[in-house]
């Protein structure tokens, strides 16, 4: 297709990518709007939700919309790093090691249940996500470019599972809870074709260079002062919340602006709106704030969005 960045066809690419993801996992458009605009901004997602609701669907859907290699991990607690980025392999013909690229080396890698790997693996997958590349054998291998991973974290069963560092969760973008779909798309879901058979149908709408082109042109996005200023003080008023351990950072800031960003290039703006704030708010700080008895902060956060008087 042709360049999407162009203004005309940045919703339309966008309204394609809903219908896409909508055709085969069948979940409502307010659960896939934080995670295009995930993508567009170039950040990672954190999918949270009980086994069969179509996780892992939805990040081969998104590949498979931008033409991009696609990877699974299955994360376990005998997961070792080299399971993850690969390694170096002796070459009897040439005398010397070749480095034989891991699952990590795709533009879409499915995470599957992060919280059930050891700490050291969680570290490569986090240097990944952080820096575009992987460290071994004393020296980096970068990364293939786009590079997104979607990981996943049952958020029921703990058996056997590691509590992930309040850092590690900060390095998603986004975070988004999928429920159980509507009773209008199970009946539709029970009542259509298979879901692979879906998969099969659809399209790519985009390739991986016009993905980059569209997050050059969502970081170009203008934010202007009072915008930025409402996002201050909603941070801010994370800060000193008595119910509050631990709130919104700088850079807890900063992602809530970046994925602002992608939400007004989506709506065929170069600027950001306090509705781009207020809309992405629950993706992008919920997981970023933590309150004293450890429950989830989404009450807190629409609390504070009520309270914050919104600029003209």
């Amino acid at each position: 297709m042709t360049a999407p960045t162009k203004t005309l066809q940045v919703r339309a690419t966008r309204d394609l990518l809903i219908r896409n993801l909508t055709h085969v996992v069948k979940l409502p458009d307010a659960c896939i709007e934080p995670l295009i605009c995930a993508l567009v901004a170039g950040g990672h997602m954190l999918v949270e939700g009980m086994p069969g609701i179509g996780k892992t669907l939805l990040a081969r859907t998104l590949a498979a919309s931008i033409d991009g290699t696609f990877r699974r991990i299955q994360f376990t607690n005998d997961l070792m790093p080299s399971d993850v980025i690969g390694t170096s392999v002796w070459q009897k013909n040439t005398g010397s090691f070749t480095f034989v690229p891991g699952p990590l080396f795709a533009n879409l890698v499915l995470a599957d249940e992060i919280n059930r790997t050891s700490p050291r693996t969680l570290s490569c997958l986090l240097e990944a996500m952080e820096n575009g590349q992987v460290s071994i054998d004393g020296r980096t291998e970068e990364l293939g470019s786009p590079f997104t991973v979607l990981a996943t974290r049952n958020p029921i069963e703990f058996h056997g599972t590691f509590p992930i560092p309040e850092a590690a969760l900060d390095r998603f973008l986004v975070r988004v809870e999928l429920d159980y779909p509507t009773p209008d798309f199970e009946l539709e879901l029970y009542m259509g074709s298979d879901a692979e058979a879906r998969l099969l149908e659809i399209e790519p709408i985009m390739h991986p260079d016009d993905l980059l082109a569209l997050q050059a042109a969502a970081a170009k996005v203008n934010v202007r002062a009072p915008v930025a200023e409402y996002a201050l003080r909603v941070v801010q008023a994370t800060r000193v919340h008595p119910d509050v351990r631990l709130g919104a950072s700088p850079r807890a800031a900063l992602a809530w602006l970046k994925t602002a960003r992608a939400r007004a290039l989506l709506d065929d703006r170069d600027f950001v709106l306090p509705d781009d704030l207020k809309a992405t708010a629950l993706c992008a700080l919920t997981h970023r704030i933590f309150l004293q008895h450890g429950d989830d902060a989404t009450p807190l956060v629409r609390e504070v969005l009520k309270n914050t008087p919104v600029p003209l």
